[in-house]
């Protein structure tokens, strides 16, 4: 594992898992009862903490990197909406 995953708060690891599977910032705002733009904060420093500047390489290293582990039930129709 990275050494900066280690440094992810238990909220930037349940945010990163929720973008892993698609949802968008409003998304995971709405499922965690938090603001949109508390969402976006954490979503910024979970890419400053990772090193990445795209959505598509966070993906790319949070699942190379073992942090998101992807499981079949949840990638089925709309992965995002059969989290939490």
């Amino acid at each position: 594992m990275d050494q900066t995953s280690e440094h992810l708060t238990k909220r930037e690891h349940e945010i990163l898992e929720l973008i892993v599977y698609g949802c968008t910032t409003k998304l995971i705002a709405s499922k965690l009862g938090i603001s949109i733009k508390t969402a976006a904060a954490h979503r910024a420093n979970i890419m400053s903490k990772l090193g990445v500047h795209e959505t598509a390489s966070l993906v790319r290293k949070a699942i190379l990197s073992g942090l998101v582990v992807l499981q079949a039930d949840k990638q089925l129709e709309g992965g995002c909406e059969r989290i939490h």
